[in-house]
């Protein structure tokens, strides 16, 4: 049995959470993981805000699947958008990696 608390616990066949922050299409503030995960084409990203599920293309590599979910966010209307790394498998990066921006189009 895992001794990490459930926040922390792996979830089935994810490999790294990121953080994102942005605005919502209300101008809203908002915060959410985005959850990566390996599939047979390489990587796919998936996030949930309030009933809304986005899941980006499975790419070959983890940074072009978390674009992926971005830019799907971003033809919904989201903008100011920013993620990072959060855990690589359990590891937590204790939010020292970079922030990357997704510029608004």
């Amino acid at each position: 049995m895992s001794t990490l608390p459930l926040s922390l616990r792996q979830k089935d066949g994810v490999v790294e959470r990121h953080q994102l922050e942005g605005n919502d299409p209300s101008d809203r503030y908002f915060s959410r993981a985005i959850l990566v995960s390996r599939v047979p084409q390489g990587y796919a990203a998936k996030l949930t805000y309030e009933a809304l599920t986005v899941e980006g293309h499975a790419h070959p590599t983890i940074s072009a699947a978390v674009s992926s979910a971005v830019d799907k966010l971003r033809e919904l209307g989201f903008r100011q958008m920013r993620t990072r790394p959060n855990f690589k498998g359990r590891r937590y990066l204790a939010e020292k990696e970079t922030w990357i921006d997704y510029p608004d189009a």
